[in-house]
């Protein structure tokens, strides 16, 4: 999570393409507000089970929705084993969405209203049971045709319906402007909408490591209680005998009942276990980071290996750029433009279509190289610049800060626009001359003090 939608940093900006200044601003205004936005909703809470989801299941559900109540966005991360998916489009992402979940009659009839409600739930209420429970299903999905300037919500291109189970009966018919739910996946399961995680990778040995511990606790409670064997002499009864402390035991003979040593092999076990454990942080990636107990890494050992693991997650992140970070950004955004929250835009904008550019830990770990690049680059030609100066002349120096600004995550609004770059020269050009001017000048009268001085001396 601190990869794709960290709280701290603003981890995505928002593009229509050769913007002037005035529109670069007011884009850059909104994305920041729009950030703020999400991150004083529940998102922070939410997102982080919902990556929990995709780790351990492959995939995960979020429903984005306006807080009705008090403004902003509401956040609701929808338990798997809950939903079913579907696709209408070409490409695979998810578009239909059914959720199947409980609700009182009480609860019912604060949600959709009492005259919505089949009869049985009505019945429920009229008998003194609010808190029977029914079964609903919360359909979403694409909704064709519809009405693009429609003012009823059941036009709209998503549609939304809510059904009681049992009697079928339709509660409430409305929809969205955009997809509401957000199911991105890891890696999908062939001919499937479905997805595993990398946890499916370790599942066979978590389940072997539970097994060995489990047997670890049966030769822990043999070490600690024994294991005895007992002969039935006709006074000792092996079948009937409880041992324990401050317990008389009678025999005829004391090695009659005599503990017996198993044969179990703890460093085995150990073995098995520390290799399990190690195959299982490995397809987790864990083991890209040093274990608490090991030495202390420096900032920059740190650095290069979370930088590591991020390019390592590349694949992924391609995937989550596509099926979770760009509808979320759509989402919230119509939410948002629709509620207000914005400044008015310019008139040049209007009827352009903005795109999403990502500027997250994870994105500027994949332009890292880049980067770097272009710094060595720099440094190199700066070396063979001290035997041929005009080699700088082949660098465009202006483009390689764009994007080393770029590729190092740091805010647009570091950058001078182009006419202030421009009067900024301009003024400094002008300073040089005045400067030449007066130091000619000077240069000048000193001249002419020098020879007057000289004539004088010569008279």
């Amino acid at each position: 999570m601190a990869g794709l939608t960290p709280a701290n940093a603003l981890w995505f900006a928002l593009d229509v393409g050769n913007e002037t200044t005035e529109e670069r601003r007011w884009l850059d205004d909104s994305a920041r507000l729009l950030w703020e936005n999400i991150h004083m909703s529940n998102f922070d809470a939410e997102g982080f089970e919902a990556c929990l989801d995709i780790v351990c299941a492959g995939q995960f559900v979020l429903y984005v929705d306006e807080d009705r109540e008090q403004g902003g966005f509401v956040f609701q991360q929808w338990p798997l084993a809950q939903c079913a998916f579907g696709s209408t489009r070409a490409d695979g992402r998810i578009d239909i969405v059914h959720r199947e979940y409980p609700l009182t009659a009480e609860a019912a009839a604060r949600e959709f209203g009492e005259k919505n409600l089949p009869e049985r739930v009505r019945k429920a209420l009229t008998e003194g049971k609010p808190d029977t429970e029914f079964t609903f299903v919360h359909c979403i999905y694409p909704r064709s045709p519809y009405v693009v300037s429609a003012k009823l919500a059941k036009n709209l291109p998503i549609a939304s319906c809510h059904i009681e189970l049992q009697s079928k009966h339709v509660c409430r018919e409305s929809g969205y402007h955009e997809m509401p739910v957000i199911v991105p996946r890891w890696l999908r399961v062939p001919g499937s909408l479905y997805a595993v995680g990398p946890m499916y990778a370790a599942l066979p040995d978590v389940r072997l490591l539970n097994e060995l511990k489990g047997l670890e606790l049966a030769g822990a409670d043999i070490a600690v209680s024994g294991m005895w064997i007992g002969v039935d002499d006709g006074v000792l009864n092996p079948r009937t005998v409880k041992l324990g402390p401050r317990k008389i035991v009678v025999a005829s003979d004391t090695d009659n009942l005599k503990p017996l040593t198993s044969g179990a092999d703890y460093s085995i076990s150990e073995a098995m276990v520390a290799k399990l454990q190690a195959a299982i942080r490995k397809v987790l990636m864990a083991d890209q980071l040093q274990p608490q107990d090991g030495p202390a890494m420096t900032a920059t050992e740190v650095h290069v290996r979370v930088e590591m693991v991020r390019k390592l997650l590349g694949p992924i992140y391609g995937r989550l750029q596509a099926e979770y970070l760009k509808p979320l950004v759509e989402r919230c955004f119509g939410i948002a433009y629709r509620a207000g929250i914005f400044a008015p835009p310019p008139q040049s904008l209007r009827g352009r279509a903005f795109s999403v550019r990502y500027v997250s830990p994870m994105a500027r770990a994949q332009k890292l190289d880049e980067v770097l690049a272009i710094e060595q680059t720099f440094l190199s030609v700066a070396e063979l610049a001290k035997v041929q100066p005009d080699l700088l002349d082949k660098l465009d120096t202006e483009t390689a800060v764009e994007l080393i600004v770029e590729g190092r995550g740091a805010p647009q609004k570091i950058l001078r626009a182009a006419e202030d770059v421009a009067r900024l020269r301009a003024q400094r050009e002008e300073k040089a001359k005045q400067q030449a001017m007066q130091a000619g000048m000077i240069q000048a009268q000193t001249a002419g003090m020098e020879e007057a001085a000289k004539q004088a001396a010569l008279g």
